[in-house]
């Protein structure tokens, strides 16, 4: 499976080129995809345009991980990884 995530400082982010390859409104921030970092769209657009998907403070990567897990997409001051669910206990 492929999940995009922002691997900078700053936060996730489109840029207004991007949103314009996938025939979106700009929406003034890139946030469309915030939620869903699995959408086809946003991986064909990070794919195909690279560094020129990237928004204001972000630096976008399309990571694979394998299908079926539960993951989080688990982040430190905007900088993103992947990381496995497991059983907490409190």
């Amino acid at each position: 499976m492929k999940v995009v995530i922002n691997t900078c400082f700053g936060g996730f982010g489109l840029s207004k080129e991007a949103y314009e390859f996938l025939g979106r409104r700009w929406d003034g921030y890139g946030f469309d995809f915030k939620v869903d970092r699995t959408n086809p769209d946003l991986i064909r657009v990070v794919e195909t345009l690279g560094k020129k998907a990237d928004g204001m403070c972000a630096k976008l990567k399309v990571v694979e991980i394998p299908d079926g897990i539960r993951y989080t997409i688990e982040d430190y001051d905007g900088a993103e990884h992947i990381a496995e669910e497991h059983k907490t206990w409190y």
